[in-house]
């Protein structure tokens, strides 16, 4: 039996400091929408930008900044994103209480914050190669994805309930102090940083810029598992408000069984990230990636048969808690390979290549699936979703592309 892994009081802040910020980003779910229909009285049209327009331009704002954190001790940089997250968020807390708040501060605090979110990730997966030893990465990367998964089930109804008692703007007061406690926690990791190689050319030019795809592209592993899973949460996360419309205005549910739908299945999370050193160790990663890579596609299908009453309800949480178990089982699985086979020199912008790549995907697929839905139905957008993300497992890489450089990476391990 796999004991409790012991990773060191180093990682341990490091745990806390994402845990703190996810339970707070949590709270603060949708709160930006909510907050421009509630205070602003913005409607569907300005929300939708609001949704897709800041995380686009933040993915834009985050393309020169991962040559230029490459070569910068990765501490800082997280602690640097966590404050500019942290004063982003505190200024719409402050405008409101003036009466000035507008919908541009919420299109650029969105942008701002989903810029440094993509610079903090790259940064902290930089961070964790250097923090723990090879060997320990997938369990790191699992309680990562736990946390991740239970501050998603948790948060948002906590935070729903919190906007009911107290206004608007408490979820992102509450989300800003997440970031600055976030800050704190990683300026308590004490382990002396090494300083990152440098070379003769400046960080900033314009060929560095595509360096993290450049490597993604080129390694037989990870170029299949990127195109995978660029699609798979592109088409997945565009069922959302397809959903939205179906279950509550067609099939009128009510709110708390529609928060009730999503949040349920999140715990789902918990399962799967804690079974994936286990899983990895008894049948290998390159099955986890073909098996439990097709699982999570397969499900999506059976949205299209939710029917109204409590029966559709027990529909939506079993199809959605069986993508999450899968998903959780495989993302640290993934993000482990991705780490192992990213040179140090490379891991920032490797990252942040990937994060904007599915980030971009996300907003494509999302605003086609609205066009579709607008000319045809919900119901016939979220069954060409479920009929795409079956051919997806096409993409799943062979043993050969994963297991090439395995001997390598075996003696890294000794």
């Amino acid at each position: 039996m796999v004991g409790r892994r012991r990773l060191g009081r180093q990682f341990g802040w490091l745990w806390a400091s994402y845990a703190v910020s996810a339970y707070g980003s949590g709270l603060g779910f949708g709160a930006l929408p909510l907050i421009a229909v509630l205070v602003l009285h913005a409607g569907p049209a300005e929300v939708s930008v609001l949704s897709a327009t800041g995380p686009a331009v933040g993915a834009l704002i985050a393309v020169p900044l991962a040559p230029w954190m490459e070569f910068r001790r990765k501490r800082p940089v997280m602690i640097m994103m966590d404050l500019v997250r942290f004063a982003a968020m505190a200024t719409i807390p402050v405008a409101y209480a003036f009466g000035r708040l507008g919908f541009v501060q919420l299109l650029v605090v969105s942008a701002v914050v989903a810029a440094a979110k993509i610079a903090f990730n790259a940064a902290s997966g930089a961070y964790l190669k250097a923090l723990v030893r090879p060997d320990d990465l997938l369990v790191a990367n699992a309680r990562f994805e736990s946390t991740n998964w239970s501050s998603i089930a948790v948060g948002p109804p906590l935070g729903g309930a919190a906007i009911g008692l107290l206004g608007p703007v408490t979820t992102v007061v509450a989300d800003a102090l997440s970031y600055l406690l976030s800050a704190l926690g990683i300026t308590a990791i004490r382990r002396q940083e090494e300083a990152p190689r440098t070379t003769g050319k400046s960080p900033v030019r314009a060929g560095a810029l595509l360096d993290g795809w450049r490597h993604i592209m080129a390694h037989p592993g990870l170029r299949p598992l990127y195109l995978n899973q660029i699609l798979v949460a592109g088409l997945i996360m565009a069922t959302e408000p397809l959903l939205a419309v179906l279950l509550l205005r067609q099939l009128g549910f009510p709110p708390w069984q529609y928060a009730l739908a999503f949040a349920a299945p999140c715990l789902g999370g918990l399962i799967g990230s804690r079974l994936a050193r286990r899983v990895v160790a008894r049948f290998g990663r390159h099955r986890v990636f073909r098996t439990v890579g097709t699982l999570r596609a397969i499900w999506l299908i059976g949205l299209v048969f939710v029917r109204p009453g409590v029966v559709g309800l027990v529909t939506v949480i079993a199809v959605e808690l069986a993508i999450i178990v899968n998903m959780s089982l495989y993302s640290p699985v993934l993000a482990t390979y991705r780490l192992e086979h990213t040179p140090q020199h490379l891991v920032a912008r490797t990252l942040t290549a990937w994060s904007i790549g599915q980030q971009a995907s996300i907003a494509v697929l999302t605003a086609l699936a609205g066009l579709l839905a607008d000319a045809t139905s919900p119901r016939t957008a979220l069954t060409v979703a479920g009929l795409l993300v079956l051919t997806t497992p096409l993409l799943l890489p062979r043993q050969d592309q994963t297991s090439r450089h395995e001997p390598e990476l075996s003696r890294s391990h000794s």
